[in-house]
């Protein structure tokens, strides 16, 4: 089974970042901000909350398509990216082949086995 991790815009505008609105006074102009919580210097802003969220939305995929022409990292949801240490035991033939698959793909063990598991329980679905 060969896995291929792709991490493009629908990639990251798929995953569930947290938005945070607030609105504005007279004195900043009315209205209301919306920014990532996770990435608090993308900002959009509307006259009512969902046309905040639907710019701050737009500036993020402005971002990513950027981010990723460029190489850049792009920080994904903090709750979402949260790890829990696992301890597991592989044949050595099996590992070798992890290892040679991951450096040729520049990823790491971690994130090869996150990718297999999500891909063996979607086909399970």
């Amino acid at each position: 089974m060969k896995i291929k991790m792709i991490k493009d815009l629908e990639y990251y505008t798929a995953l569930d970042y947290d938005i945070a609105v607030r609105a504005l006074d007279e004195s900043e102009g009315g209205g209301f901000l919306a920014y990532y919580v996770d990435m608090p210097f993308l900002m959009g802003d509307g006259e009512t909350k969902e046309e905040a969220i639907k710019d701050v939305k737009s500036a993020f995929e402005v971002y990513v398509a950027s981010a990723l022409k460029h190489n850049d990292r792009i920080v994904e949801p903090k709750h979402q990216t949260m790890a829990k240490r696992l301890n597991i035991t592989l044949p050595n033939y099996l590992l070798e082949k992890i290892d040679a698959y991951t450096k040729n793909h520049n990823i790491t063990r971690s994130a090869f086995i996150q990718q297999a598991s999500k891909q063996l329980l979607q086909m399970q679905s």
